[in-house]
């Protein structure tokens, strides 16, 4: 699936965070320029800054009663980390200030002293079937068997998804994450510490261990990979997108020869009704979503539709290879 957002969308949903977020931080404000706040509620009121910049479920609604439930799951949500850092503390705390959590720098490291594994390559010969769901279908277009769910004021045509004749250079693939510390439902043989609502900083149980095993496949093909795994939504999650832009645009400056980035993600929960997933062979997958951005109100990304081309593409030889998977 190709999803295609409308830029003036994202704004209006962005303006509907920053009006609430600009009255707690005046009420903050106010209760900081008094004394009869206790220092301990002071610190925890200031803790409140982690709003989530790609909540999927802000969607373009006139139902006021759907708004409500809306900033509900935001609040939820925040409130979860807010509990993780709390409980963070006391263990620092009880423990004479030690944490037994790793820097990235150190759970990086961890990961480079593993010893190497025999890297399996994709096979082809496998059986590929869609597991039954109740997911309603959420394309608006489909071009040679790819489809795209299209958000935009564009008209599809032709010319803007026809991928023949598309160049890219591969021999070095850019990877970063924008939600670095995105993690999965963990499990007795995989278990790790929160550091927030299905988030950890723990770089061998979040979305950058995804990038650590796509890294290693590229590898396999004598493909150059720069992985950036920069924790851009951790401690504060409001503007992870302004601090990713920075990585991505630093590891272009440093790496010119590199035509492929991602901003690689986790977006699925275990949960049938949100997104389909697919067996191949005797594993199960989440289906994989590329998101496109259009220049609908940002004349400079002239580019994007080379990207969705490039999506198009990738996503064809997916489909080869393991039907219905993207």
């Amino acid at each position: 699936m190709i999803k295609v957002f409308n830029i003036k969308d994202l704004i209006k949903y962005f303006i509907k965070i920053v009006i609430p977020l600009i009255a707690i931080l005046a009420i903050t404000k106010i209760l900081f320029s008094t004394n009869k706040v206790p220092i301990n509620l002071k610190y925890e009121i200031a803790k409140l800054y982690c709003l989530d910049d790609n909540i999927p479920q802000m969607k373009k609604s006139n139902n006021k009663v759907r708004e409500k439930k809306d900033y509900k799951f935001i609040l939820a949500q925040e409130l979860h980390i807010l509990k993780g850092i709390k409980e963070k503390e006391q263990f620092i705390s009880e423990n004479n200030g030690q944490s037994e959590e790793k820097t990235p720098e150190e759970a990086t490291e961890e990961m480079n002293v593993i010893e190497e594994e025999t890297i399996e390559q994709a096979k082809t010969d496998v059986k590929t079937e869609v597991v039954e769901n109740s997911v309603k279908p959420r394309s608006t277009d489909e071009y040679r068997g790819v489809k795209i769910n299209n958000s935009t004021s564009y008209t599809l045509t032709e010319d803007m998804l026809n991928p023949d004749g598309v160049e890219i250079n591969k021999k070095r693939v850019g990877i970063y994450h924008t939600h670095t510390c995105e993690s999965y439902t963990p499990s007795e043989k995989y278990s790790y510490e929160m550091t927030g609502n299905f988030r950890t900083t723990d770089l061998n149980y979040s979305v950058a261990r995804v990038g650590d095993e796509l890294e290693k496949q590229l590898k396999s093909y004598n493909i150059e990979v720069v992985h950036d795994k920069t924790l851009h939504d951790y401690p504060a999650y409001n503007g992870s997108y302004s601090r990713s832009l920075l990585t991505a645009e630093g590891m272009l400056r440093s790496n010119n020869d590199i035509d492929i980035m991602f901003d690689l993600h986790r977006d699925a929960i275990a949960d049938s009704t949100y997104a389909p997933k697919v067996k191949i062979g005797d594993e199960y997958a989440s289906q994989i979503m590329f998101v496109i951005g259009s220049n609908g109100a940002n004349p400079v990304h002239s580019n994007w539709n080379a990207n969705l081309k490039f999506a198009i593409k990738v996503q064809q030889k997916a489909n080869e290879m393991y039907p219905r998977f993207i």
